[in-house]
C-alpha cells in the first residue's frame, strides 16, 4: 500500500470547547504515519485554542478572519500532497484512517480517476430529530454530491489547486468550492464525521436547518457574503 501523506487544516475562532476531541481523534492516523501534520489556521481566537493547538504538536497559524480565508491560508501552508479540510468541532470516527488511505491509494495509483472524498454527517446527540437530519442529508449527498464542509473534504492538492483553491468567503466557502467538483469527482466515505450539534440543540433543529438551506439557496442568488453571515449566525 502506497504511504497515504495528509496536511490537516483546521479553521479556529474560539474554538477551545470542541477542539482537543477533534485533535484527539486524528491521534492514530498520525501514529500510523497517514496524517504528518495538522495546521491550526486561526482567525484570532481568545481563549484556550492556540494552547490546545501547542500541546497537541499541531502548527497554529494566525489568519485572516473568515472560513474561507483561514482555510485558504492554511493549503498555502501545507506541505504534503493530500489536504484534508476539517471543522473544528467535527470528530472523525474510528477507523477513518483506513478508509481514507484506500481511498487515497486507489487515486495514487490510477485505479481511479482523480477525486476527493467527504465523509458521512453525524451529530452527538440522541433522539429523532438527529437521526432524521442525518438520513435527509444523507439522501442529499447521494442525490447530489453535495456534503457540506462539516463533513470534510479529503482532496489531492493537485486537485485543489485545478479547482482554485477556497475563495475568502466568511461561510458557504465549502458550496463554493464543493459546486466547482464534477460529480464523478467526489466520493462519499462510509467513515462518519461527528459534529457539535450545539447549534441545533440552541436553534432548534428545524430552525437552523432552514436557516442553513435558506443560505445556500441565497449563496445560489448571488446575495453578498457578509449577508449570508449574519443570516448564518
Amino acid at each position: 500500500m502506497i504511504a497515504a501523506m495528509i496536511s490537516v487544516i483546521i479553521p479556529t475562532l474560539d474554538a477551545e470547547a470542541g477542539l482537543g476531541t477533534t485533535l484527539a481523534a486524528l491521534v492514530p492516523a498520525t501514529v500510523q504515519g497517514v496524517v504528518r501534520e495538522v495546521i491550526i489556521s486561526d482567525g484570532g481566537s481568545r481563549d484556550g485554542t492556540e494552547m490546545i493547538a501547542d500541546a497537541a504538536g499541531a502548527h497554529f497559524l494566525e489568519a485572516p478572519r473568515g472560513r474561507g480565508s483561514q482555510l485558504a491560508a492554511g493549503a498555502r501552508t501545507a506541505r504534503f500532497d493530500w489536504l484534508l479540510f476539517l471543522h473544528a468541532d467535527t470528530m472523525l470516527e474510528p477507523g477513518w484512517e483506513q478508509e481514507t488511505a484506500a481511498f487515497i491509494e486507489r487515486v495514487d495509483t490510477g485505479e481511479r480517476p482523480l477525486a476527493a472524498a467527504a465523509f458521512r454527517f453525524a451529530l452527538d446527540d440522541y433522539g429523532l430529530k438527529p437521526r432524521l437530519l442525518e438520513s435527509l442529508v444523507g439522501a442529499r449527498c447521494a442525490l447530489l454530491r453535495f456534503p457540506y464542509g462539516d463533513q470534510g473534504l479529503l482532496i489531492p492538492r493537485r486537485l485543489y489547486h485545478a479547482l482554485g483553491g477556497y475563495s475568502p468567503l466568511p461561510v458557504m466557502e465549502d458550496v463554493d468550492l464543493v459546486r466547482r467538483l464534477e460529480r464523478k469527482q467526489l466520493v462519499m466515505l462510509r467513515s462518519r464525521a461527528v459534529t457539535s450539534a450545539v447549534r441545533y440543540k440552541r436553534d432548534g433543529y428545524f430552525s437552523r436547518a432552514l436557516r442553513n438551506f435558506a443560505c445556500v439557496s441565497l449563496y445560489y442568488m448571488r446575495v453578498p457574503p457578509k449577508t449570508l453571515a449574519r443570516l448564518y449566525g
